[in-house]
């Protein structure tokens, strides 16, 4: 069910973070990091490594799975390098009615761009899917010194289009993302979790339109 808002947000930029708001990510996210356990001889993920890795860098990720034994942690890392995240890729499934959102945001004249803790395969993902003619800028943890909940990748975006926080609102779905807009003074639209607060939360990208349209 689409949410109507009475008084609608005078937007021009629109931030979305990527998992779990771009994409279901989580197979995908089991899968790489359940087959680093195996590689190294551990058992797979428990509940709480699966939620920590959905919205945390990969490193951040890794030390947080293996980094009990500095010695695994290394190991991992060392295998890491040797893994080809396009074999998880395909994983991924985009959210729906995704793109019809993006393209009517670019209709009216919004920024549409992206703010994630994925590394080197967010470049893989844009490609698989087509993404960079839906976005007008993509900031990555490798363009940060801080990833989120650090307000950096959210400062690159406001400085690149010169924009005034209020013109911003942020679509994440962790508590990371929350943190994130909150960190960066941003509205925050909590996308399928309303166990987080926000300015407002939806069930489906449409219903984004209802609330700045």
């Amino acid at each position: 069910m689409r949410r109507v808002q009475a008084a609608k947000w005078e937007i021009k930029c629109v931030i979305y973070d990527c998992d779990g708001v771009l994409f279901d990510s989580l197979q995908a996210n089991k899968n790489l990091y359940n087959d680093l356990c195996v590689s190294v001889g551990r058992s797979p993920l428990r509940e709480e490594e699966v939620k920590y890795v959905h919205s945390h860098t990969v490193y951040e990720s890794i030390h947080f799975v293996f980094g009990h034994d500095d010695g695994l942690e290394k190991k991992v890392l060392e295998l890491l390098k040797e893994v080809d995240l396009r074999n998880y890729i395909g994983y991924l499934q985009m959210e729906p009615n995704l793109i019809e959102t993006l393209d009517r945001l670019k209709k009216i004249g919004l920024i549409r761009a992206i703010s994630t803790n994925r590394t080197t395969s967010m470049k893989h993902v844009m490609e698989r899917f087509n993404l960079s003619p839906h976005f007008d800028m993509v900031v990555t943890a490798l363009d940060v010194k801080h990833p989120k909940p650090h307000p950096e990748s959210i400062e690159k975006i406001i400085q690149a289009f010169n924009l005034d926080r209020k013109e911003i609102v942020f679509v994440g779905d962790s508590e990371v993302d929350q943190k994130t807009a909150e960190s960066s003074h941003v509205k925050f639209v909590a996308y399928k979790n309303r166990e987080i607060p926000g300015d407002a939360h939806i069930e489906d990208h449409l219903s984004l339109l209802d609330l700045i349209l």
